[in-house]
């Protein structure tokens, strides 16, 4: 079974009192104690993004490592990344983190350990890789259709409740036909697809929605997706 997990924001980096999506991602590999990497490459593998990412990932039952393309842990990185059993993938410019994958071939070997089963996960940046495009603020500017790896298909928005210009953005974006009908993933929400496309959205907490994006005669228009709520009720 092949899984990506794609959110909008939130998980350590953003809500590190509350890992619930984190421990969502881990609870996917079916394994015990899975060993789980950070790619912190959109952040340019900022020291503090991968401290806070070991903080947190000490919490859950797994093995935490991460990858940085300026200090290779191993002359292999195939076998590196091909050992893990999810790959969690850090948010920041989106554009300049394609380009550096591309040119180390990281691509090609995200997409054999994705069909190998490795649990491909992440957010902001981490979540529109995936796709076929995605909304970014990569490039100084208004917001850009990016073009991306298209594991799967359509579009995705990330950050919809946490960006002002995002919302607006995708369906400026959608009506100007620049860009793939798709998803889109409020802060604290994530989809997560597997091979029979989307399966489910889980939230972590109750406000955080997904929605389904499109092109209308009108613009754009979104809908409502259903979630699960992740977060321990409040007794």
């Amino acid at each position: 079974m092949r899984h990506i997990i794609a959110m909008g924001g939130g998980g350590f980096s953003m809500e590190p009192e509350n890992l619930a999506l984190d421990r969502y991602i881990v609870k996917q590999t079916g394994k015990r104690r899975p060993k789980v990497c950070f790619l912190p490459t959109a952040s340019g593998d900022a020291e503090g993004y991968c401290f806070r990412f070991y903080a947190a990932f000490t919490q859950l039952d797994c093995h935490p490592s991460h990858l940085s393309l300026f200090r290779l842990p191993t002359a292999n990185l195939e076998s590196f990344v091909l050992d893990k059993d999810a790959l969690y993938v850090g948010g920041g410019n989106s554009r300049s983190m394609l380009a550096l994958w591309r040119e180390w071939g990281l691509d090609a070997i995200l997409r054999k350990a994705w069909h190998n089963g490795v649990v491909l996960a992440g957010l902001s940046a981490g979540a529109i890789c995936w796709f076929e495009q995605g909304v970014t603020d990569s490039v100084p500017g208004p917001y850009t259709a990016l073009p991306c790896l298209g594991f799967l298909p359509g579009s995705c928005c990330p950050h919809y409740d946490g960006e002002p210009e995002r919302r607006p953005s995708y369906h400026r974006l959608l009506a100007e036909g620049q860009i793939q009908p798709g998803i889109a993933l409020d802060n604290g929400a994530a989809a997560h697809y597997t091979d029979a496309g989307l399966f489910q959205i889980v939230v972590s907490r109750p406000d955080a929605k997904a929605y389904a994006v499109e092109k209308t005669l009108e613009g754009a228009g979104e809908r409502v997706l259903t979630s699960v709520c992740l977060a321990q009720p409040s007794l």
